[in-house]
């Protein structure tokens, strides 16, 4: 079986592969896309550089990490050209400037270890074994404990020098408010996040709950969580649209815990079904489940 649960269509990638993500450290070991061993601990988004590279070094440990195995790692934030790794929110890894992530692994590890931007390893993992397979242009987006993103055009990944490329949760939003942890006004992330979600549930007099579970409480009926979900949805849309208008993707998978969470994709495209046709694009939910940047940050790219 693939790490999403369902039986392997095409050959996936083989190694250890870690997703670092603001909630959580997932490693699993692939063995052509098949899941051969699992594990995870929750991100302590306080810790020291030094402390994330110990706690990525030791989840691979555990896998039983051999001297022949390929290692990729996916990490939330920016992961420049040098690869060095930069925390754009750092409400979420407040520690995270300038670490040398591919170089400390490396020799750490005593191999070479691809590093990658999660949202841009799982647009890779989806492109070819996804979502994303048949498109020339295509999109993914996370709506998780953040809002990411990954490009690919004319089948290549979109990345840039500074590792900035694809972070379109912090494009501007028309239903965002207030600062987001990135520094900028009214970002999607600001407004569609799972850590929005759980701060304007607080304003709107319900302290002290995550957007699991307002999540759950929008499920249950309850008109001011459903009032939240569908402003987090319909930013969503707006984003789509303006992905259409600049890259024209042949389609967009969302993922993230938010992004597949029941229901949700469902509101999304109703919102862009009332944008102009020619704004409009096919949404989907991943192909991998939650395990696109595990395929992503091991997949060969030619």
């Amino acid at each position: 079986m693939r790490a999403d649960g369902n039986p392997a269509s095409v050959p996936g990638p083989s190694g250890l592969a870690v997703d670092f993500g603001g909630t959580k450290i997932a490693a699993t070991r692939l063995r052509e896309g098949e899941v051969d061993g699992a594990r995870e601990v929750a991100t302590d988004g306080d810790a020291t550089p030094a402390a994330q590279l110990d706690a990525i070094e030791d989840l691979l440990a555990s896998l039983a990490l051999k001297p022949d195995d390929r290692v990729g790692v996916a990490v939330a934030g920016r992961v420049d050209a040098a690869g060095r790794w930069h925390a754009l929110n750092t409400e979420t890894l407040a520690q995270i400037t300038r670490v040398p992530l591919r170089a400390a692994l490396s020799a750490r590890l005593s191999r070479p270890v691809r590093v990658e931007n999660d949202a841009t390893a799982a647009a890779i993992g989806e492109y070819h074994f996804g979502a994303g397979r048949g498109t020339r242009n295509f999109a993914f987006l996370t709506v998780s404990t953040g809002v990411g993103g990954g490009l690919i055009l004319d089948g290549r990944p979109v990345v840039s020098a500074s590792g900035l490329a694809g972070h379109v949760g912090f494009t501007t939003s028309t239903l965002a408010d207030r600062r987001c942890g990135s520094g900028r006004m009214n970002t999607v992330e600001s407004r569609a996040s799972g850590r929005a979600i759980a701060a304007y549930a607080a304003a709107a007099g319900y302290p002290g709950l995550s957007a699991k579970q307002v999540y759950e409480a929008n499920l249950s009926g309850e008109g001011w969580a459903r009032a939240l979900i569908d402003t987090s949805a319909a930013a969503v849309a707006e984003l789509c649209a303006n992905l259409k208008s600049l890259i024209d993707p042949d389609r967009i998978a969302i993922g993230g815990s938010i992004g597949l969470a029941e229901g949700y994709i469902d509101r999304v495209r109703a919102h862009l079904a009332g944008e102009p046709e020619i704004f409009r694009v096919p949404v989907v939910p991943t192909g991998l489940g939650r395990a696109s940047a595990l395929y992503g940050v091991l997949a060969d790219r030619d």
